[in-house]
């Protein structure tokens, strides 16, 4: 689904000279060969302001990235997964502060890393994690990418949710089985926790997470190109994935014709970063955000539980908890609601914004943000991983804020 109409930027406050400026930003990417491609969505009060993109979605096949192609988004799903388990918390089949062994029993037998370990068999017992601190990162897991030891021995037992990894349950069960890093609580690190929330969701609900989500989510939505898997006769849009590597260049993680991603293929419903969408899709699921839990007619949760959303969750910013996590957005001035970040102060976040703003973005460079004041919505979709690799979201955030005249 293409998004197709787009107003005369200065009706909804924009000045188009500026926003030009984004495209000869995203060209400098892609000319430099820093980025394969990418796409841009710019919305102010659901009506889209600038639409453009640039580059290849194949470099191998010389394809031009385009405004349909469809992309891994990889841990931008999990605003997805955790709008799932609110949807559920509404209906009043679990509370946030229940145990995750409550549904989950694998996790009953729960023990945490001692202060100062040096080895994974250095434990004490620990209270069984609340679905709140799964959905806030705050419950003791990791990933194998963090640098804490914990992290190292989630590497070493090969603990991932790639589309080919198997079933989510026996997944989840692997991490079960695993010390948790800290006391739940304690401190802030990005994880595996919302894949956990996953298998939650289809305990729950007595559903597969890819039915919950199309049946309750997408279907409502109207997000008929965001999936698990890419259709075959849908791969000639699909994006190829490149990574970079310490000899700055574009290297192919996985083509798209010959990708894990191919329906029929998928084994492992990872709610924590197996979703592919486009960017029409995406818009209109991060406008669903914006408006308070619903869209055109289709209220997925309250207004009330859309804004305990996107509050902060967290007692302070995410840099205040703790040692050194990965994160897809900056940590100083930025909190964490449930499904993504929330900016508590712009100046610290140094970048323009405002206060409130929500947002999360993906392995292979992907964002989203929305604006509660400025009534923002913006898309912004590539395909590189690292997401680590270049300050493109702040820039774009700089980019987006510079052609505001009102």
């Amino acid at each position: 689904m293409t998004p197709t109409v787009v107003q005369d930027a200065s009706t909804l406050g924009f000045d188009a000279a500026r926003l030009k400026n984004i495209d000869r930003w995203m060209e400098t990417y892609v000319g430099e060969a820093r980025f394969p491609g990418s796409s841009v969505l710019v919305a102010r009060d659901g009506q889209i302001a600038h639409l453009a993109c640039c580059g290849l979605r194949s470099i191998e096949d010389a394809l031009p990235f385009e405004t349909d192609t469809l992309v891994r988004i990889y841990s931008m799903t999990k605003p997805v997964t955790s709008l799932a388990v609110m949807m559920l918390a509404e209906k009043g089949l679990f509370h946030l502060d229940a145990p995750i062994s409550d549904a989950l029993p694998e996790f009953a037998d729960s023990r945490a890393l001692v202060d100062g370990a040096t080895l994974v068999e250095q434990t004490e017992p620990a209270p069984v994690p609340t679905i709140h601190q799964l959905l806030t990162h705050t419950a003791g897991l990791t990933y194998g990418f963090n640098t804490s030891l914990l992290a190292g021995a989630y590497a070493e037992a090969g603990i991932d949710f790639e589309p080919g990894s198997g079933g989510l349950a026996a997944r989840v069960r692997q991490v079960s089985e695993m010390p948790l890093s800290f006391q739940p609580g304690r401190q802030w690190e990005y994880s595996v926790a919302i894949d956990v929330l996953g298998l939650l969701v289809e305990r729950v609900s007595g559903r597969p997470l890819d039915r919950f989500f199309q049946a309750e989510i997408f279907d409502p939505l109207g997000m008929g190109e965001t999936s698990f898997s890419v259709a075959d006769a849908d791969i000639d849009r699909f994006a190829s994935c490149y990574l970079r590597l310490e000899d700055d260049h574009l290297h192919l993680n996985d083509a798209a014709a010959t990708t894990v991603y191919r329906a029929g293929e998928v084994s492992t419903l990872s709610g924590g970063g197996g979703l592919v969408s486009s960017l029409g899709n995406y818009f209109r699921f991060a406008e669903m955000l914006r408006r308070g839990g619903a869209l055109d007619g289709a209220r997925l949760v309250s207004p009330r539980t859309m804004a305990f959303m996107q509050r902060n969750h967290l007692p302070g910013d995410i840099a205040s908890m703790g040692p050194g996590s990965f994160a897809e957005v900056p940590m100083d001035g930025v909190g964490f609601g449930i499904g993504g970040s929330v900016v508590l102060d712009p100046a610290r976040m140094r970048v323009p914004g405002s206060v409130g703003d929500f947002s999360w973005g993906g392995m292979a460079s992907t964002y989203f943000w929305i604006d509660p004041v400025e009534r923002l919505t913006v898309i912004y979709f590539t395909q590189l991983i690292p997401s680590s690799a270049y300050p493109n979201r702040v820039q774009l955030k700089a980019l987006v804020h510079a052609a505001l005249t009102d």
